[in-house]
């Protein structure tokens, strides 16, 4: 299969057929009649795709991007993926900025990038955007464009800057709007979330240790950050301390079964050493399992 490696602006210009006006960062609308090729594409840039058609089908891990006209899709360095053609399409239609890691040094974008969760986001978390904010999307990569096009000066860095973080913080607040447009999807993987923690605790946590965020986005299909957030939006609580409340509230039920040491409660519920189950009981209770247990 053929592989991409997307080290330098340079090469992903060259790829499509794109002028190189900057050697850190680029902006261009691909819309050529274009034979999508099964292909693995290794990205060193970060990049934001915004997809105008269904001109192919991409995949990250196990799952496959949700995305139907008009989302966008982002990657990260080091990222991996898997293009192959759509049955029915002739050609793949979108817009998309690049930009070199390099061009973030010493910025405080660059000091701030791991708040942009949705790099990590898994295929089939694509962000949808409404009519309004294609319009806010373009718009600030537009103004990226004209700058681009100008002579470089001692302003143009910071400039480009600044308006690919406008460009991250309108994403952040469009991916805030779809967890909350997606309530009724969100409610069913925080049911499925419960169910599977309550299953796992009662069953597996003796013997696989204790439960992890990380489990549960991968049996739901999602990745960590975009499950913590999910959970959040819907829950009020982070995906960590719902399951806290959960071990909790296992562990009192436990404590009441007398005939159980506390060392043993702390194993049934997948703590390896007695004296973090202690930490993390009086940490949430104030007491600690011996002081709980005396005092029912």
């Amino acid at each position: 299969m053929k592989q991409i490696y997307f080290d330098t602006v340079q090469q992903f210009n060259e790829q499509y057929g794109f002028e190189t006006l900057h050697p850190l960062v680029s902006v261009a609308r691909f819309d050529k009649p274009h034979e999508v090729e099964e292909c693995v594409t290794h990205y060193g840039l970060y990049a934001l795709f915004l997809k105008e058609n269904k001109g192919c089908q991409l995949s990250y891990g196990r799952t496959k991007y949700d995305f139907d006209e008009m989302t966008v899709t982002s990657f990260a360095p080091g990222q991996t993926i898997h293009v192959s053609p759509m049955s029915g399409v002739k050609y793949p239609k979108w817009t998309a900025i690049v930009f070199h890691p390099d061009l973030l040094a010493r910025t405080s974008l660059g000091r701030n990038i791991s708040r942009y969760e949705f790099f990590s986001y898994s295929s089939n978390e694509a962000l949808h955007l409404s009519a309004g904010e294609i319009e806010i999307f373009r718009g600030v990569l537009d103004m990226i464009s004209q700058e681009l096009r100008r002579s470089i000066d001692k302003h143009s860095r910071d400039l480009i800057v600044s308006n690919i973080e406008l460009l991250l913080n309108y994403c952040l607040r469009f991916y805030d709007r779809q967890f909350v447009t997606r309530e009724e999807i969100n409610h069913s993987v925080v049911k499925k979330f419960d169910t599977l923690l309550k299953d796992y605790i009662a069953t597996k946590a003796e013997r696989e240790g204790l439960p992890t965020v990380a489990y549960f986005a991968d049996k739901c299909c999602l990745s960590n950050g975009y499950f913590s957030e999910l959970v959040k939006v819907e829950t009020g609580r982070t995906a960590k301390d719902f399951i806290a409340a959960r071990l909790l509230a296992a562990a009192k039920e436990l404590l009441n079964d007398e005939s159980l040491t506390i060392t043993r409660v702390g194993q049934r519920l997948g703590f390896e050493y007695s004296q973090h189950f202690v930490r993390f009981f009086k940490a949430h209770t104030g007491k600690t399992p011996t002081q709980y247990r005396a005092a029912v």
